[in-house]
């Protein structure tokens, strides 16, 4: 999942999609501790996802805009 397309999402539909990725990681995670889980570089993905919704949830916060640009430029204005 890209930054651009968590962007283009309402807050309510983030807010939804962080919770199914929580639980998603709670389930990757018990399965990885019995031994049944088939795929180990989910639970990666599912971190890494987890991680871009926090941190364009707070870059909204702090009124921070990284829509487009290279990397590490944040945009004027």
């Amino acid at each position: 999942m890209s930054p651009d397309e968590i962007r283009s999402m309402s807050q309510e539909e983030r807010l939804r999609l962080l919770q199914d990725l929580m639980a998603e990681l709670a389930k990757l995670r018990a399965q990885a501790a019995i031994g049944t889980l088939d795929k180990p570089h989910k639970i990666r993905i599912t971190k890494k996802n987890i991680a871009k919704i926090l941190t364009i949830l707070r870059e909204e916060e702090l009124g921070i805009s990284r829509r487009g640009g290279a990397k590490g430029e944040e945009k004027k204005g």
